[in-house]
């Protein structure tokens, strides 16, 4: 019998069970149909022995149900990047690796390829049981720390020589570092720089905590690199409505994240439909980034302008070029002392604008790709609301539907 180990190789592996067990936390072991009862249970007990405290169960007639439960606002620190941290390493990885630093232990001791191979190979004599790291494998590693920024590489004549980067001090900016760690994307950054520190500093409570992005952590930083290097991916994109993945190739331009929600949408162009699209985040995986594409800044040059017209992330979905817009249009009508709404109504609009048309009467307007994005903000409003008019009539019929009939549930 394999022995069970908490530390993740393959972090895709995990990652939609944190979601299920936290989002939902409804589901049994057997309607877990997408993987097998096995891999079930092994991802459940390394949840479990990283999560912790936050992780429960309830028997129910279908089976006993998994969930992790915890209040964000009460989490300082983002419990999620537990996970994130429990890489695991092949014996010779983890060897290699401490055996670098030792032997460039300073900024001062610069080496060949050659001279560090051979010390390597002084270090291994003392192994029990025999390693070998050839040149290229060294050279490689070597390389891969020179990209991440780790390693220093500098050519002496015909000689390229290897040495340790300065890692300098970590300054004073734990408030900054904790807010950084909670809000931003790829934030683990920011809980590892924290780990240096005995013990993290509780400087920030959060109305609207959004953590489970953490779990999307190396899919964003995968999309960052290549929006960075103006390059085309493939990605594996699964959606509810879809029975399968389906491997897909776009050009990802800038990633969207909602202040209400906290969900990430992934702007990017696809030139299958010839159009540019959101995708969720979380329903992405397994990036590879292929070569850059010559229509990166003419196509986040054509994004930034139609974000002029955008409330959220829809577009315009019968293609690249078709610019037809909705208009929408609403007039609030306020009484003495309700100044306030239109002081919300200011400060809320995304876009549009909003103009006095009468002495206690406000007049919103915005041309927009989705006009329906905005309803559930125009029904914060629905009580001083005296006309409205949306071009697209489908939509404007809905939201009276919607009012009739919550005029009959109330009876009112």
């Amino acid at each position: 019998m394999s022995q069970y180990k908490e530390s993740v190789k393959n972090y895709e592996k995990i990652r939609s069970f944190m979601r299920e067990f936290y989002v939902y936390g409804f589901k049994s072991r057997d309607e877990y149909n997408e993987k097998s009862a096995r891999s079930y249970d092994d991802v459940r007990r390394r949840i479990e022995s990283l999560m912790g405290e936050y992780t429960g169960f309830r028997r129910t007639p279908s089976g006993k149900n998994v969930f992790i439960s915890l209040d964000s606002r009460l989490s300082l620190h983002n419990p999620f990047y537990k996970t994130l941290k429990a890489g695991s390493f092949t014996d010779g990885d983890i060897t290699l690796h401490f055996i670098l630093f030792d032997i460039l232990h300073s900024p001062a001791v610069k080496l060949s390829l050659n001279e560090i191979t051979e010390e390597i190979d002084g270090y291994l004599k003392d192994f029990p049981e025999p390693l070998v790291f050839d040149e290229t494998t060294v050279r490689k590693k070597l390389d891969e720390y020179n990209r991440l920024g780790i390693i220093e590489k500098e050519k002496s004549g015909k000689r390229v020589l290897y040495s340790r980067k300065n890692d300098g001090e970590v300054p004073e900016m734990r408030a900054m570092l904790n807010f950084f760690s909670e809000t931003a994307p790829c934030g683990v950054i920011g809980s590892f720089l924290l780990d240096k520190w005995e013990k993290k500093d509780e400087f920030f409570n959060f109305k609207h905590h959004y953590i489970t992005s953490a779990v999307d952590s190396s899919v964003t930083a995968a999309l960052f690199t290549a929006m960075r290097n103006k390059s085309i991916i493939t990605v594996t994109n699964v959606s509810r409505r879809r029975a399968e993945a389906k491997r897909i190739r776009i050009i990802p331009l800038r990633l969207f994240i909602s202040v209400q929600n906290g969900r990430q949408h992934l702007l990017a162009y696809q030139a299958e439909y010839n159009i540019i699209k959101a995708f969720r985040v979380d329903h992405l995986s397994d990036v590879k980034e292929e070569m850059p594409s010559p229509r990166f800044d003419e196509l986040r040059e054509k994004l930034d302008e139609m974000q002029k017209r955008m409330w959220g992330v829809s577009l315009n979905r019968r293609g690249f070029d078709d610019n037809k817009l909705h208009h929408i249009e609403f007039t609030v009508k306020i009484e003495d002392g309700e100044e306030h709404i239109i002081s919300r109504l200011q400060r809320e609009k995304r876009i549009g604008f909003v103009d006095k048309t009468g002495e206690r009467t406000y007049r919103f307007t915005a041309d927009v790709y989705d006009s329906a994005e905005l309803i559930p903000w125009i029904r914060t409003f629905i009580c001083r609301i005296d006309s409205l008019y949306i071009s697209d009539k489908a939509t404007e019929n809905q939201f009276k539907e919607d009012i009739e009939e919550m005029f009959r549930m109330y009876n009112i």
